[in-house]
């Protein structure tokens, strides 16, 4: 009986098993066998460093597609690079009076090194602001506009007189004429979601002076995409219908199905790759147009360094193109995009664009500029060593089909129940009892039993299964079957006892130990491209050589290879390769996370409006006197109100106050407060109050006291 034969009739008959039928009959990577792969992740824009949604949407599992492809013997080329032009890079430069480029040096250089210590395979990671993409980018729009692929307008848009400066959208603020949003941006309003153009806005203001646009002239070219679209019908609607992500498919057929628009390719702007033609001067590549050629750009540096030719990479139709970017960026990459790249006439289209939903935080929408957000060299300061557990994370809850959450303390229940308490328990157990009874060196098995004949055929079916799910871009799913190979190994050992046997039957337990090693050995190959850091470590702790004489690729080693670990190796010592998280490393987390939701809700407090006209005389009535409270009770069988003792100054007296669900009343006896004496008496549950305290609220609803609270200020004080 085959391997597979044998797997398909499990107890467990999991489907992604199932799915290994496709493989046997020879469809794998869409029927295709592609020469080369060009795989791209979106490039982070360089106004904030990179945070988990980041990590979860893009890059994370376009890091595990690269190393797996690799692992077969693929030739890979994985390309990303900063996002380093643009409106938003030009304000927070005049917020913070510095330059663009100041903007994009700071925040480049931490993002590539975060990358970097992430452990994120880039074959090459570039800059928009380098001469490279300037030129590629600039030949790329000379070829269109000579070929006639652009269309010439002369439209109104908003203009500062203050400034001197036509407005970008994200410069113009106003009110949303959907909603009724006050701050909506010239592009898009926050609150709704609703796509907009600058004039769409009801009461425009400058984001840079405040003033009142006016309208004047300007003369821009557009990309005419409403004459590609029976182009995008015939290619994505009707020929990706079957093997795209229906997230992706619905939205595009959405934005074919309204009916497609001319889109600006030039904006007036200073900050940008100047537009390289006649007439335009003062003007630069819309930040949508010149991105995307970022991955053309960054191709050619990697290939200039590596002495290879890069236009394979782009334009032999045996490459296979993928893209991997968040829900927000796919009307740029399936649908503007593939029309450039049409339209340039010399460049392949991509094969599929397996976008990923939006990735939440303790369920609040991820946010870079309320600084709701776990950023990752921060993650990597507070959790060293640590970066698989987050990678492991991020899969498990992958936004793949629809949007999902991250909680700290579904972090570290994935880590301590099923790393930490499955993986590492079960590489520790082997390793350990290897060197427990054999000195650390790999025993010479007997005859294997019915139980290790299924294990190990079993075994041997994992690298096709999880290959399975990975090129249809399932690494939820297939990081679930590499949990599910350490599971096997666990339950081989707990089933078997060798620590049991030992007493009693040594060969035996031979034949288990080497059959454990075989499975450690296995998690050590195939973990790679979900944990790297894990899968190095394992390595060396398994002493792991390389020994692919016939140049097997090291994924398929597994099923082909007899033997990964032999009779006779000597392993090392056992490691910890996961370290359990404790409860104060979480609330230290969620305190960082309070806090930013505390100053969040400061910034967006926001007074009530004026009460009606008080006149002076109606003031000075107003006797306001510092107090001390010398007493204080809860007033039985009421929530709020609490009975309070106050000096005066000029008497001691009862006053009643509805803050019992904000304080003790032990915590604020000696405390001074705002007092106005002259109120008319008001019996309150049968109490009379003879006065009121003044009160406030913080921006998370608590009542604070109006305080009064300084040396030297006295009981009776009158307040002017």
């Amino acid at each position: 009986m085959s391997s597979f034969a044998f797997c398909k009739n499990l107890t467990r008959n999991r489907t992604s098993l199932l799915n290994f039928t496709a493989l046997k009959k020879g469809h794998r990577i869409m029927n295709k066998n592609p020469q080369r792969f060009t795989i791209t992740a979106a490039l982070p824009y360089t106004n904030g460093p990179i945070h988990i949604g980041h990590l979860a949407g893009v890059y994370v599992p376009a890091d595990i597609y690269s190393r797996f492809l690799r692992m077969q013997g693929h030739d890979v080329a994985f390309v990303c690079g900063s996002d380093e032009h643009g409106v938003p890079i030009t304000i927070k430069a005049k917020k913070e009076g510095v330059t663009p480029q100041d903007v994009v040096d700071k925040y480049n250089g931490i993002i590539k090194k975060s990358f970097e210590d992430f452990g994120v395979s880039f074959d090459n990671y570039s800059r928009t602001s380098g001469k490279t993409h300037h030129d590629t980018a600039s030949a790329f729009f000379k070829k269109m506009y000579e070929d006639g692929k652009f269309i010439e307008e002369t439209t109104k848009q908003l203009y500062d007189e203050e400034a001197g400066q036509f407005l970008a959208d994200r410069f113009v603020t106003g009110t949303c004429p959907k909603c009724g949003n006050e701050e909506a941006y010239g592009d898009q309003c926050e609150s709704c979601g609703t796509s907009l153009n600058a004039t769409d806005l009801i009461n425009p203001k400058s984001a840079i002076t405040g003033a009142v646009p006016t309208l004047k002239e300007t003369r821009h070219w557009f990309l005419p995409l409403d004459q590609y679209e029976d182009f995008l019908k015939e290619w994505i609607l009707k020929g990706h219908k079957a093997d795209w992500k229906s997230n992706v498919y619905g939205q595009v057929k959405s934005w074919i199905d309204d009916g497609l628009r001319a889109r600006a390719v030039t904006r007036d702007l200073d900050w940008g790759i100047p537009v390289p033609v006649e007439g335009g001067d003062g003007k630069v590549l819309y930040v949508w147009f010149d991105a995307p050629i970022g991955y053309i750009s960054s191709t050619k540096e990697w290939a200039e360094r590596e002495g290879k030719d890069w236009e394979p990479y782009w334009k032999d139709e045996n490459t296979k193109l993928v893209h991997f970017i968040g829900k927000d960026n796919i009307v740029f990459h399936c649908i503007i995009f593939p029309v450039m790249l049409k339209a340039h006439g010399e460049f392949i289209l991509p094969e599929n664009v397996p976008a990923n939903e939006f990735l939440n935080l303790e369920g609040k929408k991820l946010s870079t500029s309320k600084n709701w957000a776990v950023w990752l060299h921060e993650y990597l300061e507070d959790f060293p060593d640590q970066q698989d557990v987050l990678r492991y994370v991020l899969t498990a809850n992958a936004p793949e089909t629809k949007d999902n959450d991250f909680t700290w303390k579904d972090f570290q229940a994935r880590n301590n129940n099923e790393l930490v308490a499955i993986f590492g328990n079960f590489i520790n157990r082997v390793v350990v009892l290897t060197n427990k009874y054999y000195n650390g060196i790999v025993p010479e098995p007997g005859t294997y039993s019915e139980v290790d004949e299924k294990t190990v055929a079993e075994l041997k079916a994992y690298p096709s299964v999880i290959a399975s799910s990975i090129e249809r871009y399932r690494f939820r799913e297939a990081q679930g079957e590499l949990m599910n190979l350490a599971r096997l190994g666990n339950k081989y050992l707990a089933d078997e006892e060798p620590w049991k046997l030992i007493k009693t039957d040594e060969e035996r337990v031979k034949t288990i130990m080497y059959v454990a090693l075989q499975i450690a050995s296995a998690l050590s190959i195939i973990s790679e491209p979900f944990l790297p850091f894990t899968s190095a470590k394992l390595k060396k702790m398994l002493n792991h050589v390389d020994e692919n004489s016939d140049n097997t690729p090291d994924w398929d080693i597994i099923g082909t290879k007899e033997a990964l670990i032999p009779a006779g190796h000597q392993i090392g010592k056992a490691e910890l390769l996961f370290s359990k998280i404790e409860d104060e490393q979480m609330e230290k987390q969620l305190e960082k996370l309070e806090a930013t939701k505390t100053a969040n809700a400061m910034k967006d407090q926001k007074a009530e409006p004026q009460k009606e006209i008080a006149t002076f005389e109606d003031f000075t009535k107003m006797d306001l006197r510092v107090g001390t409270i010398i007493e204080a009770e809860k007033m039985p069988k009421t929530k709020k109100l609490m009975v309070l003792k106050v000096d005066t100054g000029i008497d001691k007296r009862t006053v009643v106050s509805g803050i019992a669900e904000h304080f003790k009343a032990e915590d604020i006896i000696g405390k001074k407060v705002t007092v106005l004496v002259n109120l008319a008496p008001r019996k309150l549950r049968g109490v009379e109050s003879e006065g009121m305290i003044l009160m406030t609220e913080n921006a998370e609803g608590k009542l604070v006291f109006v305080n009064p609270d300084e040396d030297g200020v006295k009981s009776g004080t009158t307040i002017n």
